[in-house]
């Protein structure tokens, strides 16, 4: 019997309002030890997603909060920029700047019904790491390319 998204997905999805300022949305990833997360509007429908990668592309680590955070976003960011890039990067308590500046509007989707190979198809189609999974247009989980690691650890 073939693997559905349902299977495979985190259904406790953490998500991110688009009005968050940036050192929250720092601190939620990092709390969270995650990479990134759908972004919701007020009716919590997901409109975008916001990572690692909008982050370093927008030019921002966190300033102000803590060892511990600057050294995960340090990590995480070092993989898409230069060391020496890396230190002007700041999200200063206060900014403007919030998360709907940076995220990518556009949403991956599955149906829970789809196929781990149709999740992997749509992840390689979309060079995205991650996908919400949907049951009736809502949605019902969300799938990251570590989810599916184990499945092909395992064939």
């Amino acid at each position: 019997m073939k693997k559905t998204a349902a299977d495979v997905m985190t259904k406790d999805v953490a998500t991110v309002d688009s009005d968050w300022p940036l050192d929250r949305l720092m601190t939620f990833l990092t709390d969270r030890a995650i990479s990134g997360a759908p972004v919701v509007n007020a009716e919590g429908e997901p409109i975008g997603v916001v990572s690692l990668t909008d982050i370093a592309r927008n030019g921002v680590t966190a300033e102000g909060a803590g060892e511990d955070a600057n050294a995960y976003y340090a990590e995480g960011l070092a993989r898409h920029v230069s060391r020496e890039e890396l230190g002007g990067f700041h999200a200063d308590a206060g900014s403007a700047t919030v998360v709907r500046d940076i995220m990518t509007p556009v949403v991956f989707a599955v149906e829970a019904d789809a196929t781990v190979q149709e999740v992997a198809e749509t992840m390689a189609t979309g060079r995205v790491h991650r996908v919400l999974v949907t049951r009736a247009g809502k949605m019902a989980g969300i799938i990251s390319a570590m989810d599916l690691l184990p499945l092909v650890r395992d064939m």
